[in-house]
This record gives C-alpha cells, sequence and structure tokens, in this order.
C-alpha cells in the first residue's frame, strides 16, 4: 500500500513539475558557453520524483544550467558512484570536480544556494 502511495505522489510531483516548469535565462551566446563549461564539472546524483531533486532541477532550469544528472535509484553505476565518491546513499547530491578535486555537496537548500551563488544572473 506505501508503495502505491509513493508512486502516485511520484507521478503528481513529476506532473506538476511539467506543468509549472520555469523558464530558463537568455544569455548571450559567449556567456553561455562559459556558464556550461564551468557546468561540465558537475554531476547531479538523483532520484526523479524525490521533491527535494525536483527542486534542485528547477534551480538548474531556471539558471539555464546544463548539469549532467545520474539517477541513483534506476542505475546501478550511479548509485555505486553515489556510495563510493560521497560515502553515503542520499539525494539529492551534487559532486563537484574543481582544480583536479572532487567535493560531494548534500542537502537540496545547500546545492540551490551553490548554484544561484555561482550561476545566477545578477540583476543591473
Amino acid at each position: 500500500m506505501l508503495s502505491v502511495i509513493r508512486g502516485a505522489l511520484g507521478a503528481l510531483i513529476l506532473f506538476f513539475n511539467w506543468v509549472f516548469t520555469p523558464k530558463g535565462v537568455k544569455r548571450e551566446t559567449e556567456i553561455q558557453a562559459q556558464v556550461d563549461a564551468q557546468t561540465a564539472n558537475l554531476t547531479l546524483y538523483q532520484y526523479k520524483a524525490c521533491p527535494f531533486c525536483v527542486k534542485v532541477r528547477r534551480t538548474m532550469k531556471r539558471n539555464t544550467l546544463d548539469i549532467e544528472t545520474r539517477d541513483a535509484k534506476r542505475c546501478d553505476n550511479a548509485r555505486d558512484e553515489l556510495v563510493e565518491g560521497g560515502g553515503k546513499l542520499k539525494v539529492p547530491c551534487l559532486r563537484i570536480e574543481e582544480d583536479g578535486k572532487v567535493s560531494w555537496m548534500y542537502e537540496s537548500s545547500d546545492i540551490i544556494n551553490y548554484l544561484e551563488d555561482r550561476f545566477a544572473v545578477k540583476a543591473t
């Protein structure tokens, strides 16, 4: 019974996310290319219907961030990478590779703050 409720809630979350998908920001081509180069070193480990993962993906969409996502629920390799690298099976988790060092950031609010601080288009 619990799995049926979970499945129904997951479907509702995905439906409403689809209906209310945010628009991405428009950047000049050169600036977007720079952002894309910076996001190439980021990977989001997530579950498709997890509400906290949806929040992070909406931030990515709103800021037009091309960050690779890996489904740690449906892909054994992604799950193994997350546990081996990050130390625990918990999503969302952002893998950040900078200057040859890899760090793993858990907690949707921390990930969102990181992405907003680093990539949000500042009002002029």
